[in-house]
């Protein structure tokens, strides 16, 4: 099968939690809101967009578009350690991909995923969660799902140094129940990730017209960030 992805990653909507979370407050500081928007199992409620595009799918050429709704919203279970439910509910809309002509849209199969996770780093910085994985077979038809309940392990390891954040996030399930007419499924996803933040630029510029005061220095310059 020849396949070409196209792929789009974008955060849509950040929420603060009082979910017996540390709440985001006005008072954080960016690179640390960044932080968190960057570690798939940070005590931050949050709802990431995933979109792709494949393309050649099978003897007709197909193509396929996928939007991934990613909601992540934390619990606190006691002073050390977090639950962290991920979820991934597919929209999916293909045609050509089960045969020529053919033409399918609505929801694939949800993945729902709960990571333990400590909420301090280990000794060597490094961010961990592990937990179960369960897949719902939910699609609205067979041609976009499994119709396959699928069970398995999941878990997350990150890094986060300076403005670095590195990591891994994998899972393997195994179909245990569903139609007995659709094949035995067996699957692993590992999905390696790598972010930067970057600090904006602070630009001085003359400004004789007007007149500005800070830090106890006076002076005809005025900060641009850009």
């Amino acid at each position: 099968m020849l396949r070409n992805r196209y792929f789009l990653h974008f955060l849509i909507i950040t929420l603060g939690t009082t979910l017996g979370i540390e709440s985001v407050v006005a008072a954080e500081s960016d690179d640390d809101l960044a932080k968190k928007l960057a570690n798939p199992i940070a005590a931050l409620i949050s709802v990431p967009f995933q979109y792709n595009y494949d393309k050649n799918i099978g003897s007709a050429d197909g193509h396929r578009s996928l939007l991934n709704i990613q909601p992540v919203i934390p619990f606190a279970l006691n002073d050390d350690w977090n639950l962290i439910s991920r979820t991934i509910l597919p929209l999916i809309d293909q045609h050509d991909v089960v045969g020529r002509s053919s033409s399918e849209s609505g929801m694939g199969d949800v993945l729902q995923s709960l990571f333990f996770s400590p909420k301090k780093p280990t000794a060597g910085g490094m961010i961990c969660g592990v937990g179960p994985v369960l897949l719902l077979p939910t699609a609205s038809t067979s041609a976009l799902g499994g119709e396959k309940w699928r069970l398995g392990p999941t878990g997350v390891a990150l890094v986060q140094s300076g403005p670095w954040t590195y990591g891994a996030l994998a899972n393997h399930v195994w179909s245990v129940a569903g139609r007995s007419q659709r094949s035995a499924v067996s699957t692993t996803f590992l999905q390696p990730f790598l972010s930067y933040i970057t600090r904006p630029r602070r630009l001085s510029a003359s400004t004789p017209s007007r007149r500005s005061t800070g830090s106890g220095i006076s002076g005809r310059c005025r900060s641009i960030s850009s």
